[in-house]
């Protein structure tokens, strides 16, 4: 099962480098803002109708949800836009790579800490060593 995982992840990571393309190429026609504006108008459309349809949650309690969870709204436009602004000015390649080691980073602080309630797992050396190699990347890549 975790394979299946592991595949759907690639899966996914590999359509978001393509998503960045198309993202990029279209503020560059529409505006930056403005795309970061359509990609959440269309999710919005999309998902409300499989929410309408398949949904089986309560959005009626997300006031009572704890408030730091309501963040990740906020983050995903902060996310969206700066990938929109930087594959323009420096390709799919070095945005997604320097965006996988800004994750990387975060992942391992959030785990080390055991953050928003995810279990701890201690910062090791393999880790450290992930990160150095996919800085070594990003600067090959350039």
């Amino acid at each position: 099962m975790k394979v299946f995982i592991y595949i759907i992840a690639i899966l996914a990571g590999s359509v978001l480098s393509f998503e960045s393309a198309i993202y990029g190429k279209l503020g560059e026609n529409i505006g930056q803002l403005e795309t970061s504006f359509y990609n959440f108008l269309m999710g919005t459309l999309i998902l409300g109708i499989l929410v309408l349809f398949f949904g089986k949650g309560e959005m009626s309690f997300v006031p009572k949800a704890p408030k730091w969870s309501l963040l990740g709204g906020i983050l995903g436009v902060i996310y969206l836009t700066v990938i929109v602004v930087s594959v323009p000015f420096v390709g799919v390649g070095i945005t997604m790579t320097a965006v996988i080691i800004g994750q990387l980073i975060m992942s391992m602080v959030v785990e080390h800490f055991g953050w928003l309630g995810i279990e701890r797992t201690r910062v090791n050396k393999e880790k450290i060593f992930a990160v150095i190699a996919m800085v070594i990347a990003l600067i090959l890549i350039y």
